[in-house]
């Protein structure tokens, strides 16, 4: 296993990433939350879940204030492109890759459902979204009318459920996963650090199943 931190500069600004590789054919390429980074629980194991897989993944590194969420959902998509696309196309320009994922959690699933989901070069990607953030409805819409297979998960004490959206995503091509009394960062209760480690556990039994398909 080779891991590089590396970077790449466009539009006047340097994006860095770190790369994980394994000699794999599948590249897996995860987005962080707003604070919840990859040494966080979901993305831990879920990294875990790759390598366990042989398969090589990218953890972009970006950051941003608060005013971020001031700005209407295109133009927050937008300015996540402009350090996420360099990245993507940084490490695909080899060619080496016959299979893509995407993984994000909650503000990282915002470039998977606003973007990549309706690229035609990613419409065989596996998308997986942890804790999406549904109540904007440009997101829900687009996960709605996507024909990718993956993996949703969401608990239903997390602000962005709503079980008429659930009933609705059930008929998509995702498998959809709500983790009863979990939050945003899908621990459970307020601190039940069994049950929300039984909870994390079962949400990558999921991913490895998607994973394998």
């Amino acid at each position: 296993m080779k891991v590089t931190k590396k970077n790449v500069q466009a539009n006047d600004q340097t994006t860095n990433y770190t790369h994980i590789e394994l000699g794999g054919k599948t590249i897996c390429f995860m987005f962080s939350g707003s604070g919840y980074t990859y040494d966080k629980p979901l993305f831990y194991y879920s990294t875990m879940t790759m390598i366990q897989n042989k398969i090589d993944i990218v953890h972009l590194h970006y950051s941003y204030g608060g005013d971020l969420w001031k700005q209407p959902l295109d133009e927050i998509s937008k300015t996540m492109m402009k350090d996420i696309s360099p990245v993507i196309s940084d490490v695909l320009k080899y060619g080496q890759y016959n299979e893509t994922i995407f993984l994000g959690k909650s503000l990282g699933t915002i470039p998977i459902a606003n973007f990549f989901m309706k690229k035609d070069e990613f419409l065989k990607s596996k998308m997986i979204l942890f804790t999406p953030l549904l109540k904007f409805n440009l997101i829900f819409e687009s996960i709605l009318k996507s024909d990718h297979q993956g993996l949703l998960v969401i608990g239903d004490k997390d602000p962005h459920f709503d079980l008429n959206q659930m009933k609705q995503l059930k008929n998509s091509n995702l498998k959809v996963e709500v983790v009863p009394n979990a939050n945003h960062s899908l621990d459970i209760g307020e601190f039940e650090t069994t049950n929300s480690i039984v909870a994390l556990s079962n949400v990558m039994e999921k991913l490895q199943e998607v994973v394998y398909w």
